[in-house]
């Protein structure tokens, strides 16, 4: 009898915001993809006895993943909440190693660093090459 209410509730409620999904889905808004972002990273570097050596920085451009993903929610009588909810996420499809050069270096003191080995550091990060919706906790790819 409680189910019976429970549907008699979702019937009632549901029409107008189905509506909307439908047309939601039927957009074809889906617009996930790589784009260009600065960003100011900083690295610092220590000796084996872990004092700091020098810290490095620089504003560097990298790629990033930004945009939407249809995701739907349908009503369940199987699911606890009585709604079936598929979502999808802006993600990174494949990932490649670059390599940044860090500029402005400078020891624990505060001063630049200019002789040639301390001047610049090399770090390297992974950063996507092309981003897809991805279902919403689907790290098994």
């Amino acid at each position: 009898m409680h189910l019976q209410e429970l549907l008699l509730v979702m019937a009632v409620v549901l029409p107008q915001g189905l509506r909307a999904l439908r047309y939601s889905q039927g957009t074809g808004d889906e617009n996930c993809e790589t784009l260009k972002s600065e960003i100011h990273l900083i690295k610092e570097e220590f000796d084996e006895l872990g004092r700091m050596q020098r810290t490095c920085n620089a504003d560097v451009i990298v790629n990033k993943c930004e945009g939407l993903c249809n995701s739907q929610v349908q009503p369940s009588v199987i699911t606890p909440t009585g709604f079936l909810k598929e979502c999808y996420c802006c993600r990174e499809s494949f990932l490649k190693e670059k390599v940044i050069t860090l500029t402005h270096c400078y020891d624990p003191d505060g001063t630049r660093l200019t002789t040639p080995e301390m001047a610049t550091m090399d770090i390297r990060l992974r950063e996507p090459t092309d981003c897809k919706c991805f279902k919403c906790g689907d790290f098994t790819r």
